[in-house]
């Protein structure tokens, strides 16, 4: 098998990509079995409680990409959750926890282009990045020229993220080169701007598709890689994130480049986000539970944190009425 030639950065550089490499894709094997008895085990192996449980989820909160990607989304709406952003858990349940004078924020906002401008105008000095989903999501079927437009319009907006969705055909086909060049241009049009490409892994059909799509998209300079759009039928699992995360793995091993990774859709309740934070960490490590390296693509989740966090200071549930994200 051909050999990646390429120097080691250091941890804190940006992935810029290596040369295509056919023979490292085709090598990409998956033990099936195996995994899913290592996702299976999971919940019931590790857990935390009480004071541990609150510092976790108060670090899933900084991890969170507060989401509004819906229909009838409007200015108003999103201003608002920029706010909620700016503050996601309430003064009071802070102040308990002992982090009132920590600046607690999530991890970015995201959004369709037509609101890139009224997120950044709101976040303004807050520190948060404006996300845009981009490349006609969250199907990516309109043709390659309006999606790198699309791209460079949110930038031109202020956007410091981008999420783009790959074509599928390229994946279902095995159309590997197809997918590369796809990605890179993606990356190019980027600019300084990072790139987190979503890999529909609802619509990708198979585990192994889901391998070797992640690794042509971090071959071709992703900065993270992504699960869903969260429209799929099939979103965010356990077992879909074990396979990216040892693909993220074998790409750094190879390359020395260290690369996010994003589940989307599905990811609603605090027990969830825990088991995600617990696998990020036995399988990567500490540095994957920080935003520049994990993120989660949610909105409900964090009212339900926040829920948690409350009966971890007072005793009692709240109704989530009490918890607005936006």
């Amino acid at each position: 098998m051909a050999q990646t030639n390429i120097v080691p950065m250091s941890a804190s550089a940006r992935n810029a990509g290596v040369a295509y490499d056919l023979d490292w894709i085709e090598d990409v094997r998956i033990n099936l079995s195996a995994s899913e008895r290592r996702v299976a085990s999971l919940p019931g192996r590790r857990s935390v409680k009480k004071d541990a449980q609150a510092a976790w989820l108060l670090k899933a909160v900084t991890c969170i990409d507060l989401t509004t990607l819906s229909g009838d989304d409007t200015a108003s709406r999103v201003r608002r959750l920029c706010a909620k952003a700016k503050q996601p858990v309430r003064e009071d349940i802070l102040e308990k926890l002992g982090f009132a004078e920590r600046n607690i924020h999530t991890g970015a906002i995201c959004v369709y282009h037509r609101f890139v401008k009224t997120a950044v105008e709101a976040l303004e000095g807050s520190g948060i990045p404006v996300a845009a989903v981009s490349t006609g999501f969250p199907a990516g079927l309109v043709p390659h020229n309006l999606k790198l437009k699309e791209i460079e319009a949110s930038v031109k907006d202020g956007a410091q993220e981008i999420d783009i969705v790959i074509t599928r055909e390229h994946v279902l086909t095995g159309n590997w080169r197809a997918l590369y060049d796809e990605m890179r241009d993606f990356r190019s049009a980027c600019g300084e701007a990072h790139v987190k490409a979503i890999l529909a892994t609802g619509d990708i059909k198979t585990m192994r598709n889901v391998a070797k799509a992640s690794m042509i998209c971090m071959m071709a300079g992703a900065d993270f890689i992504k699960t869903s759009t969260g429209k799929e039928a099939v979103n965010a699992t356990l077992l879909v994130t074990l396979i990216m995360l040892r693909m993220i793995r074998e790409y750094q091993e190879r390359t020395g480049f260290k690369v996010g990774y994003k589940p989307a859709g599905g990811v609603s309740a605090a027990k969830d986000v825990l088991n995600y934070q617990i696998l990020m960490k036995e399988e990567l490590g500490r540095k994957w539970l920080e935003p520049d390296l994990f993120r989660v693509g949610a909105s409900s989740l964090l009212a339900d944190i926040e829920r948690q966090l409350e009966h971890h200071v007072t005793g009692r549930y709240s109704a989530f009425n009490r918890h607005p994200v936006g």
